[in-house]
């Protein structure tokens, strides 16, 4: 049974007082300056005297208070970000846009589409057991929540499969406020959460969300267009680690996604998320829609510790595996410190989920909504959903598991796509460990296989960073180190070659051996051709080509200076193609 402590009913009211009280008042900015003199950056240090020191000389007006990482968001004038810079003391980043990982509004128009999610994953087993994720929440840091009560059915994101109510509310982190209604224009984030968590029933008696009992929290930071700032985010990281015991806040999803810009360590939003993850919360991350190409993986995908997952696709054919794939718009790894993502993959091609007649998406694509309350969109972000609902599966089962515990079980039982002769169908980059599996995900004793060989207490104090087995061999194709020829992705071959795919548990099948490898020393990738090319530089002071794929050319496929006034946005996942 549900812990009543998880549901909202006439304890919501102290729980928003009780928040409201955590709740830093932001001061206004100032507003004799005209816009195209300030621009909003991230002003952090270890020494909080040294930020109100600054703060006070300098007569700033901070908009974001951001101790999570010990910083604070500030506009600035060009002037005034100079005088900032200059203070080897701080360390200033562009307060960047963020964009969230949605998938394109392409699909199928059903009347009620049948629900099919939790079978594909072995989710009904799980059900079966009466394990709907009872007593668990799940944080969605998106565009908001529309719970859609009243509607024809109050099951759904309102109300669990026993009728009882669920829905925790909203935090607004661009507001800094919190409300016990809905409130989202773009319909993004309706979507998501309603993947994980949807009670609701389709016409042939099957539930639509994978963890139906789970309780569910808004955190919004992303506005009707699906953008938001790094200090939003962060602010809304910041408020879940505040609220995480009052509301048994154990997994966080983030269906989002940015440009890399340096390592995972430098990156401010990383390092909340990295936080978050060491506090206890589960964090799960859509890989991004970027893909097929390598090191597409995006903010904060690209963070070792956490959960990355990237998309496949059933290819409209629902009882038939052989003709899954992994979706080509799901992006690949590795990261640019040979990190192995994504982690795994989930279904994330053409998915029904909730979502409101009068919302942003369903206005500019009206097609795709079935004239209720469903619509099917596809994207990691929906993967990503997938995975926030089995991990609270596992979390309802035994509460006493550590986000790494999670991360070691779901990657352990992961089903890795095989060809018919038994060799990988896709690289580690493309499907990490495999698809996920709650069935097996839940049967799995595995422990210590996550993380082990990384320090978060010590990477977020800046005193260890660590690098991937990733490489790059001779030919141009990358590798894990210490593996066999089968680990190599090379990458100007078909994937499949029209074989079909055998999703096969790999409990011992497999070596596995890149999803517990990390050091501390940096590899450096060189292509070992007539130039001896440098392709991944560790002076980050330069403006080198870092990666060049085409050898017939100097294409700069990722760079790390950018201009100081340079902004790249950091949203929901790009549109995609059906799948």
């Amino acid at each position: 049974m549900k812990n009543n402590a998880i549901l909202k009913q006439t304890s919501f009211i102290s729980f928003v007082a009780i928040i409201a009280s955590l709740l830093w008042v932001t001061s206004a900015p100032n507003e004799s300056k005209t816009e195209q003199q300030i621009r909003s950056y991230i002003v952090k240090s270890n020494d909080s005297g040294l930020l109100s020191s600054i703060v006070s000389d300098m007569s700033l007006s901070p908009t974001h208070e951001l101790s999570i990482i010990n910083a604070i968001a500030v506009p600035l004038t060009a002037e005034q970000y100079a005088e900032v810079k200059a203070n080897k003391a701080l360390t200033v980043t562009e307060n960047y846009q963020v964009e969230l990982a949605g998938g394109n509004a392409w699909g199928k128009r059903k009347w009620q589409p049948r629900a099919v999610v939790p079978s594909s994953i072995d989710a009904d087993y799980v059900h079966a057991t009466r394990n709907f994720g009872d007593g668990v929440t799940i944080g969605f840091l998106d565009t908001g929540i529309d719970s859609l009560p009243g509607t024809s059915s109050d099951l759904g994101l309102s109300t669990d499969l026993y009728g009882r109510d669920k829905f925790w509310g909203t935090y607004d982190a661009i507001t800094n406020t919190v409300s016990n209604y809905s409130n989202e224009e773009s319909g993004h984030g309706t979507h998501v959460a309603s993947v994980a968590a949807n009670a609701d029933y389709d016409v042939y008696g099957k539930v639509y969300g994978v963890a139906p009992n789970a309780a569910i929290v808004g955190i919004k930071a992303f506005d009707s267009e699906g953008k938001a700032t790094y200090a939003d985010v962060i602010r809304g990281i910041e408020w879940a680690l505040q609220v995480k015991d009052q509301i048994n806040l154990r997994v966080l999803n983030m269906s989002f996604g940015g440009m890399q810009r340096s390592y995972y360590w430098e990156d401010p939003l990383n390092q909340a998320v990295m936080k978050a993850w060491q506090e206890g919360i589960v964090v799960v991350a859509s890989a991004g829609n970027n893909g097929p190409d390598p090191m597409t993986i995006g903010v904060p995908g690209n963070v070792p510790y956490i959960i990355t997952v990237g998309a496949m696709t059933d290819s409209y054919t629902e009882l038939q595996t052989s003709d899954d794939k992994i979706a080509t718009f799901s992006a690949a790894g590795p990261t640019p410190a040979g990190f192995v993502k994504p982690d795994l993959v989930a279904p994330g091609g053409h998915v029904a989920g909730l979502m409101a007649f009068n919302t942003q998406i369903v206005n500019e694509h009206p097609e795709y909504h079935d004239g209720g309350k469903y619509f099917e969109m596809s994207g990691t972000s929906q993967a990503a959903a997938v995975v926030s609902g089995v991990a609270a599966l596992m979390i309802a089962q035994d509460p006493s598991l550590s986000p790494d515990d999670v991360k070691c079980r779901l990657i352990d039982s992961a089903h890795t796509a095989l060809t018919s002769e038994g060799t990988l169908a896709y690289s580690v980059f493309q499907q990490g460990s495999g698809v996920v599996n709650a069935k097996d995900a839940l049967s799995s004793t595995a422990s210590n296989c996550a993380n082990q060989s990384l320090n978060i207490a010590k990477d977020l104090a800046d005193e260890e960073h660590f690098y991937g087995p990733a490489n790059i061999n001779e030919d141009g194709n990358f590798y894990v180190e210490g593996l066999g020829e089968e680990y190599v992705w090379k990458i100007d071959e078909s994937a499949l070659s029209n074989d079909a795919v055998i999703w096969r548990l790999n409990y011992d099948d497999n070596p596995m051996d890149w999803k517990n490898m990390a050091s501390t020393d940096a590899v450096i990738w060189r292509l070992d051709f007539e130039t001896s090319a440098v392709i991944w530089r560790l002076n980050f002071e330069t403006d080198a080509v870092i990666w060049r794929l085409n050898l017939e050319t100097d294409a700069v496929i990722w760079r790390l200076n950018l201009d100081d006034y340079e902004a790249a946005p950091i949203n929901i996942n790009s549109w995609v193609e059906p799948q």
